[in-house]
């Protein structure tokens, strides 16, 4: 019998807890109201954000599998339109570009300006920089640091602006670009989205469409590399081989003029070696030129086509923070916290 009643549950009367509650109601009338007041205040000196929104569906390059062996695959019920694209960035790491100094770097250099146009035509950069609304406890914060300055790490290089040789404080400034900008894709539909974040409605439009604008030149160059390599090299031996024509043409006519009326075998012969020389260099000249406008029709044909679904808008209402949300999330805390502190003694648990 002793065993059963060692092994028995404890049994917790709700009557008790609930009496334990009511009979210290008065508790509540302090806490509530203090953790209503001091939430608020928080949550009224956060800052509002807006957020823009762009949805962008590039063209997808196949691998070649959407042919033929993607019709016969079909009939079988397969479908090989996801494979893998010839590309050596696939669109699934598109949103790995934020992670790259060198593209939040490009991004620096958008033009902003406010709704109100208090800001006017500054850059990204400098928006970041110098006017961001802040928390009213952190004025005090910077001010007891610069009682206490350190030696600044000033980064960069001697030739130049490094975007991968940065200071602390713009490696700061790239962390709230990076913070502020989201760059999504769905797998499925292979739709970007590219989300951005701003104190300002405007600025929050301009920047979502400015990024867009970004990723399709980067996605453009990054398709087009190849073939437009293959152009400029096309492009300059075409330039070559016209040089050399002209110039073998120009020897033909000369040497063909001055020796009209000579009836000289040798001289006849040294004509038709240049006339056969200028003839050869015609036909590379030709196949210079055809591969020329068949490396130009390839950098088109590699230029991917860009659909926006969802163009950017000026937002109407603020993104966040929820002000109301907040407030009440702290005060049902509080409450469960107090309650649960009442009937610390019913429930056995210690403080």
């Amino acid at each position: 019998m002793e065993e059963n009643k060692i092994n028995k549950p404890e049994v917790i009367d709700l009557r008790i807890v609930f009496k334990d509650i009511w009979e210290n109601k008065k508790l509540f009338y302090k806490v509530l109201p203090i953790v209503f007041l001091v939430s608020s205040i928080y949550i009224l000196s956060v800052p509002r954000y807006y957020t823009s929104e762009v949805k962008l569906a590039p063209e997808m390059e196949s691998s070649g599998a959407e042919g033929v062996l993607g019709s016969l695959a079909s009939s079988f019920g397969f479908d090989l339109s996801n494979m893998q694209t010839s590309d050596a960035i696939t669109p699934l790491l598109y949103p790995d570009l934020m992670e790259d100094n060198g593209f939040v770097s490009n991004l620096m250099s958008i033009k902003v300006t406010s709704q109100d146009e208090e800001i006017k035509d500054i850059t990204y950069h400098d928006y970041l920089k110098s006017f961001q609304k802040k928390t009213w406890w952190k004025y005090p914060i910077e001010w007891i640091k610069q009682l206490f300055p350190k030696k600044e790490d000033k980064g960069g290089s001697k030739s130049g602006y490094d975007p991968y040789n940065i200071s602390k404080k713009e490696d700061a400034i790239f962390g709230k670009a990076r913070d502020n900008i989201i760059i999504k894709i769905d797998k499925k539909s292979g739709v970007i989205t590219i989300n951005a974040k701003a104190q300002d409605a405007l600025i929050c439009r301009t920047l979502a469409d400015s990024i867009k604008d970004k990723l399709q030149v980067f996605i453009t160059d990054y398709r087009t590399n190849k073939a437009r390599t293959d152009y400029d090299y096309y492009k300059k031996l075409t330039e070559n081989a016209k040089h050399e024509y002209e110039k073998a043409r120009q020897q033909y006519g000369s040497m063909s003029d001055a020796n009209s009326k000579t009836a000289l075998r040798s001289v006849e012969l040294k004509i038709e070696d240049l006339e056969n020389d200028m003839q050869l260099k015609f036909n590379a000249y030709t196949t210079m030129n055809t591969q020329l406008q068949a490396a130009k029709a390839k950098v088109q044909e590699r230029t991917p086509a860009f659909t926006v679904i969802k163009g950017a808008s000026v937002p109407v209402k603020p993104a966040g923070p929820k002000r109301m949300i907040f407030v009440a999330s702290m005060l049902m805390l509080a409450f469960f916290g107090t309650a649960l502190y009442l009937v610390r003694k019913d429930l056995h648990f210690t403080f």
